[in-house]
């Protein structure tokens, strides 16, 4: 008798987790969507470093086009040029941005000397030309599987390098 209520009371726990999965599962996917937020890179100051590394403030202007506001606690960045990692920075800068609003973050990052060298030494290239490709890959923190991921793609239109006549 003892083993059939065991058994009994084991199945109906079964069901419950499984009917609380389901509620789960469909609870998020009634969730309303969002519209993609925007981040782009609006400003770059040079900040004090140590050694041979190169810092920088990182400007950027993060655009909500939906009707409710969004909490970040920390953002993290990485900017690669020319298809290789160039900068990277993390700042622990709390804040929110309104609904169909904006606002402007502040991240430092660093630059090491060898990668300063390796991207100096490919504009040098006489292949290399007056447009050169990055990739912005940020990350806005927050709560428990809300953190917002980014990625950004463009171009730096950098003046034509005058070679020197041989």
């Amino acid at each position: 008798m003892r083993s059939l209520v065991s058994l009994a009371v084991s199945r109906v726990a079964s069901l419950l987790a499984a009917a609380l999965l389901a509620l789960a599962f469909t609870g998020c996917a009634g969730l309303p969507t969002r519209d993609p937020v925007r981040m782009n890179v609006v400003g770059l100051e040079p900040i004090p470093g140590e050694g041979m590394e190169m810092r920088f403030r990182v400007k950027l202007r993060v655009q909500n086009p939906n009707d409710t506001s969004i909490d970040f606690d920390g953002v993290a960045l990485e900017l690669e040029v020319n298809d290789r990692s160039f900068a990277t920075g993390v700042s622990d800068q709390k804040g929110s941005v309104p609904r169909f609003g904006e606002t402007v973050v502040s991240v430092p990052v660093s630059v090491s000397a060898l990668a300063a060298v390796r991207q100096a030494l490919g504009l040098m290239d006489e292949r290399a030309a007056s447009r050169v490709p990055y990739v912005l890959h940020a990350k806005l923190g927050g709560p428990l599987f809300s953190g917002m991921r980014f990625t950004e793609r463009g171009t730096l239109d950098l003046p034509a390098l005058d070679k020197p006549a041989r």
